[in-house]
């Protein structure tokens, strides 16, 4: 597979999180299997105080902008979330209504998300999914959920997580072979 651009947006409020531990592993895992690609993260708690401001003038800021046209440059995107209230959280969605709305049509995406327990887990097929089925985007038929019962350690994923990321992978190497090149 060609060189490829790997956007990785963490839609956590918070500064150290599960969802940032688990955006880490994953684009550890994916610069491991895919060396020559280039891997972009986009923090949206980094911006937390600049994404709401962008929907009045005098329009984003430059932080924003940069991270708005990252998400639209990627070859792949990985959009991870902690669900919060039965969905991802309002700053990934202000963040994805910058996005414009043929910016990412074919382009494929790993979901994933962090939640309290394993009820959370329809999240991402029914609120997920449809938001980046209205950019047309190529999302991956498996996607990527962890609980607090996944991890090890504060940032460490048990080892079946682990195979779980790597048969995402696989599924995800698929669909960019079949979109991107």
């Amino acid at each position: 597979m060609r060189a490829l651009k790997i956007v990785a947006v963490n839609g956590s409020p918070a500064v150290s999180s599960k969802t940032g531990a688990l955006v880490d592993t994953l684009a550890h895992t994916m610069v491991t299997r895919w060396p020559t690609s280039t891997m972009h993260r986009v923090n949206v708690v980094e911006l937390a105080h600049e994404i709401g401001g962008a929907f009045l003038p005098p329009g984003p800021t430059p932080a924003v902008a940069e991270a708005v046209a990252l998400i639209e440059s990627a070859d792949i995107l990985v959009a991870a979330s902690p669900i919060y209230r039965g969905a991802y959280t309002g700053l990934f969605k202000h963040l994805f209504d910058l996005v414009g709305q043929d910016a990412l049509v074919g382009t494929p995406v790993l979901l994933a998300a962090t939640g309290g327990s394993e009820r959370h887990t329809l999240a991402l097929d029914h609120i997920f999914r449809p938001l980046f089925a209205f950019f047309r985007a190529n999302t991956v038929p498996t996607a990527v959920y962890v609980t607090q019962e996944d991890f090890v350690g504060p940032t460490e994923l048990s080892p079946a997580v682990l195979q779980r990321i790597d048969a995402v992978l696989a599924s995800l190497e698929w669909v960019a072979r079949t979109t991107v090149d």
